[in-house]
């Protein structure tokens, strides 16, 4: 089975460890949502966010979600002048059947602007979501 490559990423409006939490895990769960991913197919994580966020690794959002067995890696995104501030993004290395034309990336919030071209997901009802997230977390405590 072949391991392909899934991007995502989104913002923050603030350097918050709550809120970090959040963003980081509504990403999860979008890219989980959009691909069909079970959590013992994912082979590795690695998350980076820009230099100005610090207060939380974005990678105990996804052990709040039950990926305690997932091999889950955190730094910094190299900081170039102008670039995106306040961004979360993850890099998921998923084992699947699916080509990798069919993988779908995502990036929400403020995100979208780095791959307008790849932001052609279908909605999402965020009030469901967040109920999905809540449940995976309650399952996990």
């Amino acid at each position: 089975m072949p391991c392909r490559g899934v991007r995502g990423a989104t913002t923050v409006e603030n350097n918050e460890r709550e809120e970090i939490l959040r963003a980081t895990r509504e990403l999860l769960a979008l890219i989980i949502r959009h691909n069909g991913i079970k959590k013992q197919d994912v082979a590795s994580a690695f998350f980076s966010t820009t230099i100005d966020l610090d207060a939380e690794f974005p990678a105990l959002a996804a052990r709040q979600l039950g990926w305690c067995d997932v091999p889950l890696l955190c730094g910094h995104e190299i900081h170039v002048p102008g670039s995106l501030e306040k961004c979360i993004r993850v890099l998921l290395h998923w084992n699947t059947d699916k080509a990798q034309d069919e993988v779908h990336h995502v990036y929400h919030r403020q995100a979208e602007r780095l791959r307008p071209d790849l932001c052609d997901v279908p909605p999402v009802d965020l009030k469901e979501l967040e109920a999905w997230i809540d449940e995976q977390m309650r399952a996990n405590e």
